[in-house]
């Protein structure tokens, strides 16, 4: 690929994404592309695989921190007319400037640490050239590719925690060649044209670069036989389990990343993480609110107006006795300590107990009779008597 390629290439919108897009939109778009376009799914189609091929280098670009900012700073530089490629036409054609752009690199760093500026490390960094020679970034350790899942858990699973198997489709490196690309019983051979280094220098009407190199496309070998299961490569699908420790307290919609569980390193390269998204499926009984758990607890009549001891049930599947003071309010609400979800310092939330008194539907016989009573002896007691028209 030339160093025009790399700059005019528009990666964003290959994967058909916005400039400003997020990390996570730039792999969700990724995905949801890789799966239409994978070579797997679509056997011997050209248009395909030179489609998986495209999104696979942008993502490769956009999906590295550096390497975006690199790959969108040199698009400004040189898509923004301050600046043009030789042999573009404008102030960069044939007969003007006549220098290696990598001789100017060299001279701007020895000027000092501000002489250098940022070119230097936009053009280095794209172009595996420039002052000092930095290896290209194919050459480079490269962490591996987050990867993400879900799982459902019950109500009280998510509050104790539990430990649940997920099965995971993530890019390995291909048993069928062992990474290499190259059919069993075949070998790649270094690129000739590079030498194994991954990057040749090209000349472009007095300009020098440095830049992947186009017939190995950046790896430093050629494969003349691919292997059939990754098409060369070196890289392909496979589904594992892989025990998850769930932590207690977890909440529905809460995302849990694990360090180095996710796809494998290029090069050497840590292990990229494994961002597990949680759901909870609610509870006929609890409900949650922050590190408490919530119940509704129906009372009777005379235990709230005259006080009770009742009992309240807990999620752990015991019971607590509750004081209910005298006089007691439908929606009222009171505490039991240390009853609700576990912290990170191992303390627990509380039990919020909501009270709702229940008001028969039908009331007869002696009952009825001391309602009745009762009604006639708080006859001058006004509820309602601070509203307008005195109830």
């Amino acid at each position: 690929m030339s160093t025009r390629d790399y700059i005019e290439k528009d990666y964003y919108k290959s994967l058909g994404v916005p400039k400003d897009a997020t990390a996570a939109e730039i792999k969700k778009a990724y995905r949801k592309l890789a799966r239409v376009h994978h070579p797997d799914a679509n056997t011997g189609s050209s248009k395909s695989e030179e489609k998986f091929k495209e999104i696979s280098e942008a993502y490769d670009v956009l999906s590295d921190d550096k390497s975006r900012k690199e790959y969108d700073e040199a698009r400004s530089l040189f898509g923004g007319g301050g600046f043009r490629m030789p042999g573009s036409g404008g102030a960069g054609a044939p007969g003007g400037f006549n220098f290696d752009l990598g001789d100017l690199l060299g001279n701007a760093r020895a000027g000092g640490a501000g002489a250098a500026g940022g070119l230097g490390d936009i053009l280095g960094g794209i172009f595996g050239g420039g002052a000092g020679r930095r290896p290209s970034a194919t050459q480079q350790p490269r962490r591996g590719a987050d990867v993400e899942t879900e799982v459902t858990l019950d109500f009280e699973h998510a509050v104790r925690g539990e430990t649940v198997a997920l099965r995971m489709a993530s890019p390995h490196p291909c048993t069928a060649c062992n990474g290499t690309g190259a059919k069993a019983g075949t070998t790649p051979r270094v690129c000739p044209t590079c030498n194994g280094s991954g990057v040749t220098s090209r000349g472009a009407g007095g300009f020098a670069f440095s830049e992947p190199c186009r017939d190995c496309r950046g790896r430093g070998l050629i494969v003349d036989d691919p292997c059939p299961v990754c098409h060369g490569s070196g890289r392909a699908m496979s589904e594992h389990t892989m025990q998850v420790r769930i932590p207690a307290g977890v909440a529905d919609g809460q995302r849990i990343r694990l360090k180095g569980k996710g796809s494998p390193g290029e090069r050497g390269g840590p292990n990229g993480d494994l961002i597990v998204l949680v759901h909870v499926r609610p509870h006929e009984l609890f409900g949650r609110t922050g590190d408490n758990l919530t119940i509704e607890l129906p009372v009777t009549f005379p235990e709230a107006a005259l006080g009770a001891d009742v009992k309240v049930p807990t999620l752990d599947g015991t019971t607590v006795t509750l004081k209910l003071p005298p006089g007691t309010t439908s929606g009222r609400v009171l505490r039991v300590r240390g009853k609700g979800v576990p912290r990170r310092d191992g303390t627990k939330g509380d039990l919020l107990v909501t009270v709702e008194v229940a008001v028969p539907q039908k009331v007869t016989g002696k009952a009825k009779e001391a309602l009745e009573a009762y009604r006639t002896a708080t006859a001058s007691d006004n509820p309602r008597a601070h509203l307008p028209g005195g109830g």
